[in-house]
């Protein structure tokens, strides 16, 4: 592949909702581009950007692939990203390097949530865009609906380039709105001229009057022209697209399919003409110093020296680890060593790598702006900074999203944790949203994700890959116990074996402490010596080792107040394990005779739906035995719910939700405290954990 400099290369990330046809639009352009001499379709399997065994097996994208294009004098690095809202960390990743975005739509789905939602990703990472309509040789494709609901949503920065032609219902051309001139596409994807074009065309004429709209917006000289019934000149046009296509005041909409390579080569050519090369021309690039965190512009400044962003991580398990790479400023070239400036290490590079789908292609050097892959770095993650050691700046790091879907995982094999840890974090190193959290409370390894999905993949992966078995199972509930009244126990031990016996007895009175962040609190009331001083820690210790294991559930216990009031000792026989030993017993007499009940952990959970959504939701929160606290009014015409809801209605939340709103609602979530399990909730738990207790004797 010949190397380019940073004004002759664009990288392009392909948003869109799961399904839409970017892994198909991918794979004709790989075939426009030459680089393929055979399409292949998702459901046949193979294709470039999905070559991953569980893309293949699930027929849909779950990571980000790269696929550089070398088209009349460009290099276009696409990053084809998932559409499925589980891997939205990939789609993350793919946008902290990106300088512009092709934002695919199904002409026969329409615009849909994952549409909405790159959008919305496009003005947050302040990228242009613009959107491609596929698709269109279906029977129910409609692109005038489309562009319809976009400019609704959107308002007069939406101009549709094009607009499809068919003859005896079938798709068989265009019509250039900009150039007011009719194309018919050849079997091979290019098109000839045409005399198509009809001025009394209605779909023609609304598309003409929008595209007008939008360069009447970028001036207030055309938009005075405009309203004086001025019509644009050729020139104008074309000069106007070129200068606010960039700064994203114009969003062009093309159309074609990918299945038939229509489309491609006028996709191709808007984005060389009308999309951001990184130098000079893409958002600004800004570092900072690491000792005085003065602001470093780095701005793809190929005299600058050397640094490069580490954007993702993919670990093969037989090469090893690749760390992909945006250069941002200088010349990388193979061999090169680079400091690490967050692990503060230096890194020999090796070669260099650029990647077209599985296949990894050896390059000398890269220049800023482009985007390339680099072996066995050992210490370098992703959202690292590698630069020369005399100009340590650092770069921020990727947003990733929170992960708040949970599963609990066990090893199907025994002996196998090991295996599995070193595994997952493989996996957790490649995929920055997966993570393991050891909850020793509950004695239980649980793995968080985005959603349930994601948490699938990874099981999988963890066998396919790695050879290890894990089983997610519902995840135990961090219950904890507590009791409701005052009551005074005594708790004797006493034990005659030869010799030295064993005798400790205690009076002890047990009570609500008014405390839950506190296991217990321990005081002693004891007069004229009934109990020596000497064994005051020892009961204190008993206290202790039995709120661990609370005596009604197994659960930890908490908020209670111990006094040892009265007891008794023998000269002789007496020891510090005894009364350890007497106040235990105390301990698990005094508890269920005081009330004991179960205190579940209730989480402050924020839910953002659409305004149309909100009474399904709180529905459904209520059912989970959420208490709804109010509702605060949210951008773009949402809704936030805010709400009390116990841990145990979140297990399999994310999926409701997604069913419910049809993937566009979020939440997220935090503990705020515990409180009592109603009367009929706990008898239901106390049933369960007796029938386990039944099927393992």
């Amino acid at each position: 592949m010949n190397v380019y400099t940073s004004k002759d290369i664009r990288n392009v990330v392909i948003l869109g909702h799961g399904g839409c046809g970017k892994t198909t639009l991918i794979e004709g352009i790989a075939y426009t581009a030459g680089l393929i001499s055979r399409m292949k379709t998702v459901e046949e399997g193979g294709t470039v950007s999905d070559f991953d065994k569980e893309e293949i097996k699930r027929k849909f994208s779950i990571q980000t692939t790269m696929l550089p294009v070398e088209w009349e004098g460009v290099k276009i690095n696409f990053l084809d990203t998932p559409g499925f809202f589980d891997f939205c960390g990939e789609v993350h990743e793919a946008l902290s390097v990106a300088d512009a975005a092709v934002i695919v739509v199904s002409g026969k789905s329409g615009v849909e949530v994952g549409t909405l939602k790159a959008f919305e990703f496009c003005k947050r990472y302040q990228i242009p865009s613009l959107v491609f309509v596929t698709d269109m040789d279906d029977d129910n494709a409609n692109f005038m609906k489309i562009v319809n609901s976009l400019k609704e949503k959107y308002g007069n920065v939406i101009a549709p380039f094009y607009l499809p032609i068919y003859e005896n219902e079938k798709f068989v051309g265009f019509n250039n709105i900009v150039k007011m001139a009719g194309r018919i596409f050849k079997e091979d994807g290019s098109f000839v001229d045409s005399d198509t074009v009809s001025v009394m065309d209605d779909n023609l004429i609304t598309c003409r009057n929008m595209l007008l709209e939008a360069v009447a917006e970028t001036s207030e000289e055309y938009m005075e022209r405009y309203f004086d019934g001025d019509t644009f000149t050729q020139e104008e046009i074309t000069d106007a697209l070129r200068e606010n296509v960039i700064d994203g005041t114009i969003i062009p909409v093309l159309m074609g399919s990918g299945i038939m390579t229509y489309g491609i080569r006028m996709l191709l050519y808007c984005i060389r003409k009308y999309l951001p090369a990184p130098e000079k021309e893409s958002k600004t690039l800004v570092g900072s110093f690491v000792k005085t965190e003065e602001p470093y512009a780095a701005d793809y400044d190929e005299e600058k020296p050397v640094s490069a962003y580490i954007f993702k991580t993919l670990m093969d398990p037989f090469i090893g680890k690749y760390s992909f790479f945006k250069v941002c400023s200088g010349v990388i070239r193979s061999d090169d060593t680079l400091y690490n400036v967050n692990k503060e290490v230096e890194e020999r590079l090796g070669k260099l790598y650029v990647f077209r789908g599985k296949e990894a292609i050896e390059v000398k050097e890269l220049h800023a702006g482009d985007i390339g892959a680099v072996a066995k770095l050992s210490e370098t993650k992703t959202g690292d900074t590698l630069t020369v050691k005399g100009n340590p700046i650092q770069f921020e790091q990727t947003y990733h999203p929170i992960p708040y879907t949970f599963m609990r995982y066990v090893a199907k094999t025994k002996g196998d944790e090991d295996k599995i840890s070193v595994a997952l974090h493989k996996l957790m190193d490649e995929d920055l949203t997966l993570r393991e959290v050891n909850d020793k409370e509950n004695h239980q390894t649980l793995l968080y994700g985005i959603g349930e999905q994601q948490l699938e993949v990874a099981v999988s992966k963890l066998f396919n890959r790695y050879k290890v078995e894990v089983e997610l199972i519902k995840p135990k509930v961090a219950y904890k116990e507590t009791i409701r009244k005052k009551v005074k126990v005594q708790g004797k031990y006493k034990k005659q074996s030869g010799g030295h016996g064993q005798y400790g007895d205690v009076h002890m009175e047990f009570e609500p402490s008014g405390d839950l962040e506190k296991p217990y609190v321990f005081e002693e009331k004891i007069f004229g010596g009934a109990v020596p001083k000497n064994y005051f820690p020892a009961v204190e210790k008993g206290i202790q080792e039995s709120c661990l294991k609370g005596p009604l559930a197994g659960y930890p216990v908490v908020g209670i107040k111990a006094t040892l009031v009265d007891g008794s000792y023998h000269p002789v026989d007496s020891s510090e394990m005894a009364f350890k030993m007497a106040a235990i017993t105390a301990f698990k007499n005094g508890i269920m005779e005081a009330q004991p009940v179960l205190l579940e952990p209730i989480m402050s959970i924020k839910v953002v739906v659409n305004d149309t959504q909100t009474g399904d939701v709180m529905g459904d929160l209520n059912k989970r035995r959420g208490r709804v606290l109010g509702m605060n009014p949210y951008e773009d015409g949402r809704q936030e719910i805010i709400a009390d809801i116990p841990m145990s209605g979140l297990i399999g939340y994310s999926t409701v939700l997604r069913s419910m709103t049809g993937g566009s609602g979020e939440y997220s979530y935090g503990f705020s405290r515990y409180e009592q399990m109603p009367s009929d909730v706990q008898t239901k738990i106390l049933a369960e954990i007796e029938s386990e207790k039944n099927e393992k004797r």
